[in-house]
């Protein structure tokens, strides 16, 4: 029987049987539990990205039911293809540094998927001021970043989606931002999660220490 792969990010009590709980009521519902990553983790709670597979046919939203009869909270919900895989960020940095070719197209094409974003461009503040948008990634938006105010950065951090430099049709569409300085405090990659969810804190130190390794050994 067909199926389709959903990313589920959730949060669950940090205790021993919960994310058990979650598996018996998602299966439940007719979800293969494929693969899992904790994205983050307090005092007494953790958040998870769970890729799920469903029958055909099946709505996602039945998800969201199983999941509240295991007392966890789905915080978003998205089609995606491929697995989770941490080992991919080794490859991320691979790619990059052994690059024959353009190096950034190269970061581009592949953090939105090691990363779970939408889509990735590097931008960077010209002499003029202005801001340029060197490349970008299939799925970028064709309307570019009208000026990136954040810039010079000195780590990677979220982007505020109403900061006056982002354009109207990325806030349409709910894109969360998040950026890491790229070779210096001038340029950046500039990550975009279409619909969300938040780039948590532990998202962003994750993405500030691979674009750290990566511009170190660029240099």
């Amino acid at each position: 029987m067909a199926r389709v792969s959903y990313l589920l990010r959730v949060t669950i009590d940090d205790r021993p049987g919960s994310l058990g709980q979650l598996a018996v009521a998602l299966g439940g519902v007719g979800a293969d539990i494929i693969s899992l990553e904790v994205i983050e983790r307090g005092s007494g709670w953790a958040v998870d990205d769970i890729v799920v597979d469903l029958p055909l046919g099946a709505l996602p939203d039945t998800l969201i039911t199983a999941a509240a009869t295991a007392d966890a909270h789905v915080d978003s919900v998205r089609p995606y293809a491929g697995v989770l895989d941490t080992h991919r960020e080794l490859e991320l940095v691979d790619h990059v540094a052994t690059a024959k070719a353009d190096r950034l197209q190269t970061l581009v094409d592949d953090a939105p998927q090691v990363l779970r974003a939408s889509w990735a461009t590097v931008v960077t503040k010209a002499d003029s001021g202005a801001t340029v948008t060197v490349c970008g990634s299939s799925g970028a938006p064709e309307t570019p970043l009208a000026d990136a105010s954040w810039l010079p950065m000195a780590a990677a951090a979220t982007i505020d989606p109403q900061d006056p430099g982002v354009p109207q049709m990325w806030r349409d569409w709910d894109t969360r931002l998040v950026a890491a300085p790229l070779d210096g405090p001038h340029r950046a990659l500039l990550l975009g999660r279409v619909g969300g969810p938040d780039f948590r804190p532990a998202e962003v130190a994750r993405l500030g220490y691979l674009i750290g390794i990566i511009s170190s050994l660029s240099r």
